[in-house]
C-alpha cells in the first residue's frame, strides 16, 4: 500500500517535482538545523547566553531539538521506517522558529526576525508537502 500511494503522487501532475522539491528543501533544512544545533554545543555557555536573557540550558535543549528535528526531516525518508515522522519533525521546527522569529524581533528589532522567518515557511512547505501534497508513503 505504501509504494501504491508513491506511485500515486508520482503521476499526479507535478507530483515528481514536487517530491524533489521537497527533498531539497528537507536537506537544506537539515544542514541548517544540525548547523545550529551543534553550534549551541561548541560554543561556551558564556558566550552563547552573552546578549541574551534567555538560560544556557534552554538553549541547549533547544539545540537538541534542532539536531532531532533535522534527523526527522531526512532520516524516515531515506530508511523508509516511520515516514510520518517528516512532517512531525518538520511543524517542531516550525514552533522552534516561531520562537527565533519572536526572540529575533524582540532584540534586535524588525529586521533581524526575517531569516528565522523565511526558515519557518520552508519548514511550514516540508510539513504541509509531506503531510498533504507528496507523502513519503
Amino acid at each position: 500500500m505504501a509504494s501504491q500511494a508513491t506511485s500515486e503522487t508520482l503521476k499526479r501532475p507535478g507530483g515528481k517535482a514536487m517530491n524533489v522539491a521537497l527533498w531539497i528543501v528537507q536537506g537544506l533544512l537539515a544542514c541548517v538545523f544540525l548547523f545550529a544545533g551543534g553550534v549551541k554545543f561548541a560554543i561556551p555557555i558564556a558566550e552563547l547566553t552573552k546578549g541574551t536573557a534567555l538560560p544556557g540550558w534552554f538553549l541547549h535543549f533547544v539545540g537538541i531539538c534542532e539536531i532531532l528535528g533535522a534527523l526527522g526531516m531526512i532520516l524516515p525518508g531515506i530508511t523508509r521506517i516511520r515516514t510520518g515522522l517528516t512532517p512531525l519533525a518538520a511543524c517542531g521546527l516550525v514552533i522552534i522558529m516561531i520562537g527565533a522569529t519572536w526572540v529575533s524581533v524582540v532584540a534586535m528589532g524588525v529586521r533581524s526576525g526575517g531569516t528565522p522567518f523565511v526558515v519557518g515557511l520552508l519548514a511550514v512547505f516540508v510539513a504541509y508537502g509531506r503531510w498533504r501534497v507528496a507523502p513519503l508513503g
